[in-house]
């Protein structure tokens, strides 16, 4: 296996079937980005694009994922960030360190979802208290 050291970004409507080695292809419509992982284990690697998960930069033809990229359920477990189109690599994490990644990405993935129903419920509920005070 070899690391890659560069990525190139592709950006496309749908994410190919087969990936390409060095290739970071982002689908803007589908708010994903996809590559094979950069330490050449060929395993895809993909990621959501929103504020929970990652966040794409763009800047002068280059690209910056963040946060990093940490494929804890691949044989490999690399760690990576992709920053400017290069591939920054992390050292390796405990299993305890890992545990509490995960855990708070849950965390923010539950306040990303709750955060929209809470704002309808109040929406509902001022809409029911003009209504309740329209008939009082």
């Amino acid at each position: 296996m070899t690391r890659i050291g560069q990525i190139r970004p592709e950006f496309v409507e749908f994410i190919p079937e087969k990936l390409e080695p060095g290739v970071l292809y982002v689908s803007r419509r589908y708010s994903t980005a996809s590559h094979l992982c950069c330490c050449g284990c060929g395993m895809e690697v993909v990621t959501p694009l929103n504020p929970a998960k990652w966040g794409l930069t763009e800047s002068n033809g280059t690209v910056s994922l963040n946060p990093s990229i940490g494929n804890w359920n691949f044989p490999c477990r690399s760690h990576y960030w992709i920053s400017g189109n290069r591939v920054q690599w992390a050292a390796a994490m405990s299993a305890e360190r890992i545990a509490a990644v995960k855990a708070r990405d849950r965390r923010d993935v539950d306040t990303m979802v709750s955060r929209p129903e809470r704002l309808f419920v109040r929406f509902v509920k001022a809409v029911a208290t003009k209504i309740r005070g329209w008939f009082s």
